[in-house]
């Protein structure tokens, strides 16, 4: 009994030791340190505009208080960012890479040029949960979705690529519900479409209702964009009135199609990650870091004022999601290959 007593009272003087000193290792780490963001896509958009607000913010909640830093690593729809910090960049915790989240579903259909294993990434959380709207230009002359597809008008869409909203809401619709579109894809982010829109070079866009209000809002207040449609599972609360694509589908495969591109591009669609192998206690350190900064008064005073939603979900809800992509049934894994391409 006293062997046994003393062992605990051993152990229990090591962890009282070990676990602070831990802890203050890590904040002697981060100390004076430099953090970067990279973000996949041009400065200007809507994962420019959240990783540059969060950025102001975070340094506040990891121990040491590192200064963080926005680069822009733009290039075939955020691949080429996601490769990076899969590759390139050193699981040391000071990189951290911000790309669509539809690569995912990507790697899983078999993308050319994906070099990364979605499922050893470290997970740090998302800011906000996405809802997709599709937009056209005033000049189109629609302002109905039923009518548009009964018209068959070919309305001219800009996309970033396969993988991105941009890109698989229009051609999922296109496929299952014959929404008369034609994908000009290859911009380098929604602010280039945004150019592209303005100057006549395409007429509509597929967006994120939380990016789009925030960065298109002037083309939104003027009437020059017109949201027709809403690719999401349920009507947004700030758009009741405007339909449901899936409402337009008329068989349950279509349904199911549009319901897993949606849940693609939804709650994982704005992944902060890190490479893999980085030190599990930084990615734990930075997950609640994350978190305490999305309740941060002054960023979501910012974020109100430059109309970004804050519907964040932590690092192990978004490691979930990704493993959930992975389960997908085999014949909608096909049917996605053939459209998706």
């Amino acid at each position: 009994m006293k062997k046994a007593t003393k062992l605990i009272a051993l152990i229990l003087l090591l962890l009282f030791i070990c676990g602070p000193g831990r802890a203050l290792a890590q904040s002697s780490f981060f100390e004076g340190k430099t953090i970067r963001f990279i973000v996949g896509f041009s400065a200007g958009g809507g994962y420019d505009a959240y990783t540059r607000l969060i950025s102001r913010h975070l340094g506040k909640y990891v121990p040491g208080n590192p200064i963080f830093v926005v680069d822009n690593m733009a290039g075939a729809g955020s691949l080429i960012c996601a490769n990076y910090i899969y590759k390139v960049a050193k699981p040391d915790g000071l990189t951290i890479g911000h790309f669509i989240g539809g690569l995912f579903l990507q790697q899983l259909l078999g993308k050319a040029g994906v070099e990364f294993d979605s499922l050893k990434f470290g997970y740090i959380g998302v800011p906000a949960q996405d809802n997709f709207i599709l937009g056209v230009a005033k000049s189109t002359g629609i302002t109905d979705a039923e009518k548009w597809i009964a018209s068959k008008q070919v309305v001219k869409f800009g996309g970033v690529s396969t993988g991105s909203g941009t890109d698989d809401f229009p051609n999922i619709l296109k496929a299952t519900i014959g929404l008369p579109i034609q994908m000009v894809s290859g911009y380098k982010g929604t602010a280039d479409i945004r150019l592209a829109f303005n100057s006549g070079e395409i007429v509509g866009l597929s967006n994120s209702w939380e990016s789009t209000k925030s960065t298109w809002k002037k083309e939104l207040e003027s009437g020059d964009l017109i949201p027709v449609l809403q690719a999401t599972s349920k009507p947004h609360p700030e758009l009741p009135k405007l339909p449901l694509a899936i409402s337009f589908a008329k068989s349950d495969e279509a349904k199911r199609l549009i319901q897993t591109v949606t849940r693609v591009h939804g709650a994982s669609v704005r992944p902060y990650v890190v490479p893999p192998g980085t030190p599990k206690d930084r990615v734990q350190i930075l997950r609640k870091a994350f978190m305490d900064a999305m309740k941060d008064p002054e960023l979501l005073a910012e974020a109100k004022k430059a109309n970004l939603d804050i519907n964040p979900d932590d690092g192990v809800g978004l490691e979930q999601n990704i493993k959930d992509i992975f389960k997908l049934d085999s014949s909608l894994i096909g049917k996605l290959k053939e459209i998706l391409k």
